[in-house]
């Protein structure tokens, strides 16, 4: 199960929670405490780290008054339909009560986290510009550096660049970067 959960993760078979560390255990994500029968449930097996895991998350399931999970659960949900990362500072904020519970849960800002996700903005905004520049310039180079981008650490913060809007990505991302992100958006969606 766990190879197969780490076919499915992006590049280096991340934490589905954190997307810092190296997915590690498998989650249930309902806790096999609350819902002994979801242990056979393919859809409640998630690629966690042992931090996100055992040390935040452990049987923490919140629920609203009609019992619907107040987690997003990356098998059904879009995170970004609950969360939004403020680049700059790294740090999430939420959309809803499902966005507010799950940086809770999983400590979304723990200090960790918002200075990789810091780190992980001067990247994305250096590495597009560089890509730029091997696309311009016809280097096959190029695609592989994407791909690299793509298989890094706190891949959410390049994602949150493709959903920047236009009317603020120069604000966001600088002047210098701006061309290459649009570029960068055109290719691979924005």
């Amino acid at each position: 199960m766990k190879t197969l959960l780490e076919s499915m993760a992006h590049g280096c078979a991340r934490c589905m929670y954190c997307d810092d560390s190296r997915g590690t255990d498998i989650d249930h994500f309902q806790p096999l405490k609350l819902a002994p029968l979801r242990a056979f449930t393919w859809d409640n097996h998630l690629l966690a780290c042992s931090f996100c895991n055992s040390n935040l998350k452990r049987d923490q399931y919140p629920v609203d008054a009609a019992g619907d999970c107040l987690l997003v659960d990356p098998t059904v949900d879009d995170p970004a339909d609950h969360l939004y990362l403020l680049l700059r500072c790294g740090e999430y904020d939420s959309y809803s009560k499902k966005g507010e519970h799950t940086i809770r849960v999983f400590g979304l800002n723990r200090p960790d986290l918002v200075r990789g996700r810091r780190d992980a903005f001067c990247l994305a905004c250096s590495k597009p510009r560089d890509w730029h520049n091997l696309r311009q310039a016809g280097d096959a180079e190029a695609g592989r550096l994407a791909q690299a981008l793509f298989d890094s650490p706190f891949v959410d913060v390049v994602h949150a660049m493709h959903r920047l809007d236009p009317r603020r990505a120069e604000f966001v991302v600088g002047t210098h970067t701006l061309p290459a992100l649009e570029h960068w958006q055109s290719v691979y969606g924005g």
